[in-house]
């Protein structure tokens, strides 16, 4: 029989598995920068960091919001890996609709540093 804490232990790994993955992922997409890179992966590089960004954020204010010693741990657990899924795509949404100014200047300043065009 697998027990709560193990399937806790398992999610916790996981998520920082998946968490990892993805600042390694956008890490090595700010690295491949280069003047030969185009338009419009450089402003995917942009939308990618700005929503990273924001959805660090909002797990920082998730965090601050919520009590931690309501519940079991293992439930606890669950739900912070399915509002961790949640907080991406509402970051993703943000940039995608109000986002857009960061996104532009980050854009612009990257192509005078790497002389893309």
């Amino acid at each position: 029989m697998i027990s709560m804490d193990s399937i806790s232990s398992l999610i916790d790994t996981s998520k920082n598995t998946a968490a990892a993955n993805q600042a390694n992922s956008l890490q090595n997409s700010l690295n491949s920068i280069s003047s030969d890179t185009s338009e419009d992966e450089l402003m995917q590089v942009c939308k990618d960091f700005e929503s990273y960004f924001v959805e660090e954020v909002l797990k920082e204010i998730k965090e601050s919001l919520m009590d931690d010693d309501e519940g079991d741990s293992s439930t606890s657990t669950m739900t912070d890996y399915y509002m961790d899924n949640v907080i991406e795509q509402v970051a993703d949404q943000v940039v995608d609709e109000v986002g857009t100014s960061f996104t532009q200047q980050l854009y612009e300043q990257m192509k005078r540093n790497y002389n893309i065009e």
